[in-house]
């Protein structure tokens, strides 16, 4: 399948499509909606590609390995996909008919609460080797719905609140409810 068109016409086409068809925006609002319309319009590339590579590699019997890990200190997605589709430039042209600068949508993106030190940075660092090199892995983890948790002193006291990390969801993610386990402590 051909890849998707990366000039910034497309970006922009594609964007305005995802904030009227999907998001249900138009312009002038929210740079959250921005940042989601952009996230998809890149992620349609990111899926273009990644379709692509499985094809190929079932068509050429490549073995495949599988990495998993309890976390995944992946940080802020954006920024990275467009330095390594090299769409940084015609993103930058393309918000331009949106009157936004790609700081302010990139300033607008959530941390991913999958991790908080050692072991999540271990495995985006590995990952992010994979791929450099286009070896074929793939990362498996666990799905926190509210991360790590945030802490704060009230009354003298340490209190910790959950990190409502997805409260808005999470437009990189692609779900796959088929696959879903619950996991059960002390046999509940």
């Amino acid at each position: 399948m051909p890849a998707l068109p990366s000039d910034a016409q497309s970006i922009s086409k594609d964007m305005s499509r995802y904030l009227e068809y999907h998001l249900g925006r138009f312009l002038g609002c929210d740079r959250f909606y921005l940042y989601e319309a952009l996230t998809y319009t890149v992620r349609d590339r990111i899926m273009s590609d990644w379709r692509n590579t499985w094809c190929k590699h079932r068509r050429d019997g490549v073995r495949r390995a599988h990495y998993l890990s309890l976390e995944f200190l992946i940080g802020r997605s954006l920024g990275n996909h467009l330095l390594n589709l090299e769409l940084e430039e015609p993103v930058n042209t393309a918000l331009q008919d949106f009157a936004i600068s790609l700081e302010e949508i990139r300033d607008t993106e959530p941390d991913a609460g999958l991790g908080n030190g050692g072991l999540g940075r271990l495995a985006a660092c590995f990952l992010d080797s994979c791929a450099t090199l286009g070896l074929p892995v793939t990362g498996y983890g666990l799905r926190y719905h509210f991360g790590m948790f945030h802490q704060h002193i009230e009354n003298g006291y340490q209190v910790e609140d959950p990190d409502q990390w997805m409260r808005d969801g999470h437009p990189w993610e692609v779900e796959r409810p088929e696959y879903t386990q619950t996991v059960r402590f002390g046999g509940k």
